[in-house]
């Protein structure tokens, strides 16, 4: 199915889909990107899986989720962010941060919640992060147009919403917290991080 971002309903459309656990494509603040909701304690739709399969990526590289608003990285980590990063949100900044994996041990998980109301506003129906990674198939580059995307993905997904053609300016900055606290820029980006 394909709707437009315009659409009065694209909103509540794109919230069931995610909820359902399809997988779907959705326009960013950056660029289109391939989403599918979080596990959470009620349910397992392995989206993440699906999305892997999709774009032919490892699965060893973590996809990042996508939050309804600053706060709610608060209930996914224990480590303490500096209210200088946490200020640049809504925006193009990616936190990643240690979490709890199912075996009890640590993992690191990258955050972001994005600058879109739109897509702010999904997240905060479907009542869970989202993943989000860009459209494309891995190795080669993140896909723009939106009859381009359609051809190549139309089949492999459950929803497409059409927000025109977007193509990457600059792409987001990646922070991490290391677990003595320290902060490292994996890469400086579109958002400036003075540490």
């Amino acid at each position: 199915m394909i709707c437009r971002k315009s659409d009065i309903e694209s909103i509540n459309i794109a919230a069931d889909y995610i909820r359902r656990g399809k997988v779907v494509i959705l326009p960013t603040d950056t660029v289109y990107g391939f989403s599918g909701i979080v596990d959470g304690r009620h349910y397992s739709y392995h989206t993440d899986e699906k999305i892997f399969k999709i774009k032919g990526r490892e699965e060893e590289k973590p996809l990042i989720q996508l939050l309804a608003k600053p706060s709610d990285i608060k209930k996914y980590t224990r480590d303490v962010i500096p209210d200088n990063l946490l200020s640049c949100w809504p925006g193009a900044l990616t936190i990643i941060v240690h979490t709890f994996a199912k075996d009890g041990n640590f993992k690191t998980t990258g955050f972001r919640c994005p600058g879109d109301e739109w897509l702010r506003n999904v997240i905060s129906i479907c009542g869970a992060p989202i993943y989000s990674t860009s459209v494309n198939k891995s190795g080669f580059p993140v896909i723009g147009n939106v009859t381009d995307i359609k051809k190549e993905f139309g089949k492999d997904v459950d929803l497409i919403v059409d927000d025109g053609d977007k193509y990457q300016g600059r792409p987001s900055t990646i922070v991490k917290i290391h677990e003595d606290g320290s902060l490292e820029v994996i890469r400086q980006g579109d958002v400036v991080v003075d540490i």
